[in-house]
């Protein structure tokens, strides 16, 4: 009996010790919060640090407490708005001596993203204030940022190693064929690829025509652009025969980058700060590396964003999702009421919607679609910003948009539908389990997870796949003024460059969001500057979180330093992505408009659910 009290004690010593751990977590985070919100950092000259600890997205992860005390890997990630906003008021603040692009841990961004960043470093460099960056291994995305830099450094034990857009991915019919599980599937689109994994073992030679053309395109837009920005770098010879290159170099990798003219110096992160000490100042009694700094969060919040105006901006960024949603998806309910509520609170005279999404439920695309449609009932003229992505559901809500603007490298259309039904009568059998009822119509208990489907059910969801492509063609032949058949044919799931989306007249012009604000004060007779977001502010629990994770970055959820490490790590995102990806289709909405091939040409964004996901299967195979 003492010992069962005595373990009983043990057990109730270990809860309370762990509530008090719990208690002083957050506590601790909301002093942190609180301290940060109350003590706004003063401005001092310097060098403002753009130090890109994760990637670059339109709307970042919203981070919760729940995701904060259970350990889940919640990496930085930075907004593009912020960005862009912060290097326009760098270029005519006389504070800010110099821009430092710390890229050491950069988690990419989609390549319209980089172009704009690239183009306001540029814009900062021409206003006379010098650019720096440093890094340790630089891949695309980093180097595409890099090279608008006056000066690119590296470390002496990093590189640079090209890979260029593409890459493979996982396929899983010969495991759901070994498992049993059957994948009924329902689409519409020739080159809706989204479904292939489920129903082949490699990629169709439709889907792998439109990816040649998609990644072929973005690759030479990356290659001209780098050497539009830095006409000295000896790319081409690194892009041809990468292991001649550095074999020349007798394996060292840093002095063929130097020799071949991408980075202008080698040297540490010490050597770096004191090469920009030279630039805006330094201490010399202070750590190695020293110099005068500008925090970038401090510099945004010192620009807080208005909360009145005439023109609404609204953000479909991720995934769409049925329901609510946080930052970093486009929940159907959401957005549509931050509409509804921004016509009925605010006297709006216009809406701008930017797009950075794959698209996602079918209905929740068009929820979004129909506040849009209300605005427009009321008025307003709608402007379309289509930033890195706008593909299948995010293409599907810009279609009530009077103008669309793209960039060039926006990836854009994927015009179609498709549904994913998994049923596992096959799995039950091998364990012994059959099933048997009564039914009193065809219709009855379908679609039947544990029996399969039968032709009834299968005819009647492909009719229902078959009616919302119809709808889909509809809609955007009376937003762009083209016939159907003519929308048919640039339909069938294919993705699109900007540059020939607006070749075909999927897009009107090329422009970034601030272009559309602009069009769409002309329209609406008002100040450029007159704006407000429409979307949800995160709570002060979230805030909270937000600051206690700004201060705890968790380096497994952040990209590796070295150049080996740092492909590897990008490789396990991207593993982890698609499993996510493919959990998400199969437990959320069934018909869905979506572009899951487009996210390889993007950030790495895996979060941390998808993460444990990978290990766990990992894990299964004894990996």
């Amino acid at each position: 009996m003492r010992l069962v009290k005595g373990a009983w004690k043990l057990l109730v010593g270990i809860k309370d010790a762990l509530v008090l751990v719990a208690m002083l977590l957050f506590f601790g985070a909301l002093f942190a919060a609180l301290n940060a919100r109350s003590r706004a950092p003063a401005i001092k000259d310097g060098a403002l640090v753009l130090d890109l600890n994760g990637p670059i997205v339109e709307q970042p992860e919203e981070v919760t407490f729940t995701q904060m005390l259970s350990g889940q890997q919640v990496g930085r990630e930075y907004r593009l708005r912020d960005i862009v906003r912060t290097l326009d008021a760098a270029k005519s603040d006389d504070r800010v001596k110099a821009v430092v692009v710390d890229l050491e841990r950069f988690g990419g961004a989609y390549p319209a993203a980089l172009r704009e960043v690239a183009a306001k470093l540029a814009e900062v460099r021409r206003a006379g204030k010098p650019v720096l960056a440093w890094g340790i291994a630089y891949t695309d995305g980093g180097y595409r940022l890099a090279a608008a830099a006056s000066e690119i450094w590296m470390d002496p034990q990093g590189g640079t190693l090209f890979a260029g857009p593409g890459g493979t991915q996982m396929y899983y019919k010969g495991l759901i064929d070994k498992l049993g599980v059957n994948a009924h599937v329902y689409r519409v689109g020739k080159f809706k690829s989204a479904v292939e994994p489920y129903i082949r073992a490699d990629q169709s030679p439709e889907a792998r025509a439109a990816s040649e053309a998609l990644y072929g395109g973005l690759f030479e837009q990356w290659r001209d652009s780098v050497q539009q920005a830095r006409p000295k770098a000896q790319v081409a010879a690194l892009l041809a025969d990468p292991a001649q290159t550095v074999q020349a170099a007798g394996g060292d990798v840093a002095q063929a980058n130097l020799r071949g003219g991408i980075v202008d110096h080698l040297g540490d992160k010490v050597a770096f700060g004191r090469r920009v000490a030279q630039i805006v100042g330094g201490d010399d009694k202070k750590v190695a590396g020293f110099f005068n700094k500008i925090d970038y969060d401090a510099y945004v919040a010192a620009r807080p964003l208005p909360k009145t105006g005439k023109i609404g901006i609204v953000t479909v960024a991720g995934n769409i999702v049925d329901g609510k949603a946080s930052g970093g998806s486009a929940g159907g309910d959401t957005v549509s009421e931050a509409i509804y509520t921004g016509l009925a609170k605010n006297d709006l005279k216009a809406i701008v919607l930017r797009v950075d999404s794959p698209g996602g439920s079918v209905l929740a695309s068009e929820k979004i679609r129909l506040a849009l449609v209300e605005a427009k009932r009321r008025g307003l003229p709608i402007v379309v910003s289509m930033g890195g992505l706008a593909a299948s559901g995010g293409y599907w809500v810009s279609t009530p948009g009077d103008v669309i603007f793209a960039e060039p490298d926006t990836i854009t259309g994927s015009i179609g539908i498709f549904g994913v039904i998994p049923t596992f009568e096959n799995t039950l059998a091998k364990v012994g389990i059959t099933t048997d009822g009564v039914r009193t119509t065809p219709l009855s208990g379908q679609p039947d997870v544990f029996a399969g489907t039968n032709p009834v059910i299968d005819s009647v969801i492909q009719s229902t796949i078959e009616h919302g492509y119809m709808q889909f063609l509809t809609r955007v032949s009376q937003s762009r003024r083209l016939p159907v058949a003519r929308v048919n044919e640039i339909g069938q799931g294919r993705v699109w460059l900007g540059g020939t989306a607006r070749q075909i007249g999927l897009v009107d012009r090329f422009g970034s969001l601030s272009d559309a604000v602009a069009e769409a004060a002309k329209r609406a007779k008002v100040d450029a500057s007159d704006v407000v977001y429409l979307e949800k502010q995160p709570g002060f629990a979230a805030e909270i979180a937000r600051q206690f994770n700004r201060d705890n970055d968790d380096e497994d959820a952040q990209a590796a330093g070295d150049l080996m490490s740092r492909m590897a790590w990008q490789q396990r995102q991207l593993a982890a992505l698609a499993i996510g990806d493919a959990k998400r289709m199969l437990s959320r909405a069934a018909v869905r408009a979506q572009c899951l091939e487009c996210a390889g040409a993007g950030p790495v964004v895996a979060r941390g659910g998808d993460l444990r996901l990978l290990d766990l299967l990992l894990a299964k195979v004894g990996l």
